[in-house]
């Protein structure tokens, strides 16, 4: 079955984009250039390019890091 750029994005940001876990972290411990690196590489394996990613979410740094930035706001919202 084939996964549209769309498809693998989504799963993807579900599946590996999460808040800082530690009580008093400001912020999500995870970086974004090793995110986009990693959303990179296993779209790759996918047969899925960069470009097309591009071509869905914009800039990837940018979308990464608002995507940090609502699971970090999320869970400071339920502690």
């Amino acid at each position: 079955m084939l996964t549209t750029a769309r498809e693998y994005i989504d799963f993807w940001i579900e599946n590996s984009v999460h808040a800082a876990g530690q009580y008093g972290t400001p912020g999500a411990s995870q970086s974004v250039d090793v995110l986009v690196d990693r959303l990179v590489r296993g779209a790759k394996n996918q047969n899925i390019t960069r470009a097309a990613i591009e071509k869905e979410v914009g800039d990837l740094k940018q979308y990464i890091r608002e995507k940090l930035a609502t699971a970090n706001r999320t869970e400071q919202d339920r502690r």
